[in-house]
């Protein structure tokens, strides 16, 4: 027996039936959307330790240029500012992944469904393009000068982001 759940504008759950409001596809899309994150950053610190390539400074300096640009630079000076830029970087990589969930949830509430793979697909590719572009804009750096491994290593962590991401968002679907 199902347990009767509340529902309303306040519930997060819709009147009709079980289906999911707009608060559980929030609070879905930002979980999915960390876990997402978590296993890109797993994915990329992998490629680091077996080329042995350094982090990318990408993050930190398109936070340095926001910062700037918005007239809030960040205070400090030598290794105390760049370790500040360094973790608004990735604070920034965070808030996008768990954003894109958001949005990825939200927008298969309102009706886009695709089949997992696609969905996964598409959700790493908005991804990606949520943080290359910005690099791209603010002239931290500039995609079509990549080489074939700079791009392996931006699209792979991006499409397993993208799988995961969208794998739990649709995970509910699969509920009995």
């Amino acid at each position: 027996m199902t347990p009767l759940r509340p529902h309303g504008p306040d519930s997060g759950v819709s009147a009709v039936g079980n289906q999911p409001g707009m608060i559980d596809s929030v609070v879905r899309g930002g979980a999915a959307g960390a876990a997402g994150t978590t296993v890109l950053n797993a994915v990329t610190y992998a490629d680091m330790a077996v080329r042995g390539r350094p982090s990318s400074r990408a993050p930190a300096e398109v936070a340095e240029k926001i910062a700037q640009d918005t007239g809030h630079p960040v205070a400090g000076a030598g290794e105390t500012r760049d370790n500040r830029l360094s973790g608004l970087g990735a604070l920034s990589g965070i808030a996008v992944g768990c954003g894109m969930g958001v949005a990825v949830s939200l927008m298969r509430q309102a009706g886009l469904r695709m089949p997992w793979w696609l969905g996964g697909v598409v959700t790493g590719g908005l991804a990606m393009a949520a943080t290359d572009l910005p690099m791209a804009r603010l002239g931290v750096s500039d995609p079509r000068t990549w080489s074939a491994k700079d791009w392996v290593s931006d699209v792979i962590p991006h499409v397993v982001y993208g799988l995961v991401t969208y794998g739990i968002v649709t995970a509910s679907d699969h509920r009995t």
